[in-house]
């Protein structure tokens, strides 16, 4: 039997974090927790990319463009949606994880979703450093985990009749 684990020695990978403006108070703490924990893992600060966008439902379209361009060993999202008075929260969150799994779907690079649904600000706060701990952390920690879990897989074959 084989056993594929992946390690968290991230040394000489590139990542790029993808974050939402929107809720920018929550979400710049999800950033540098996702920062931290990739620097005390080894990678350098010239080896990752930060990219602001509006707000949680334009993180996909961004995600999968960097995913697509073979740069990155992995996508950290991160975002924060906090419930309203409308049904405005089940769409915006709803469609931001859909399209998040699609792009890791469709480019073949870990493309996580780091972004924070909760009811209350209190709540998505507490998700951001606070008594729950830092998403940002936790989603670095799964980029760097999966990114080394692919590294082991045998590598796709090219479709038949393509380019090689």
């Amino acid at each position: 039997m084989r056993e594929v684990v992946g390690g968290f020695d991230a040394r000489g990978r590139r990542f790029a974090v993808v974050a939402s403006r929107f809720n920018e108070a929550v979400v710049r703490r999800l950033v540098d927790g996702a920062l931290d924990c990739l620097r005390r893992h080894g990678v350098a600060e010239d080896e990752v990319e930060v990219v602001w966008v509006p707000g949680a439902f334009e993180i996909p379209l961004v995600a999968r463009r960097l995913a697509a361009s073979g740069g990155y060993d992995a996508v950290i999202c991160l975002g924060a949606v906090i419930r309203g008075e409308t049904p405005h929260f089940d769409h915006v969150a709803g469609q931001a994880a859909a399209g998040i799994a699609r792009a890791a779907e469709e480019s073949g690079v870990p493309v996580i979703f780091g972004v924070v649904t909760a009811d209350t600000f209190e709540q998505a706060d507490a998700r951001a450093g606070g008594k729950h701990g830092n998403r940002g952390w936790d989603a670095a920690m799964a980029a760097m985990e999966t990114a080394s879990v692919l590294e082991q897989l045998p590598k796709p074959e090219a479709p038949a009749g393509g380019a090689r």
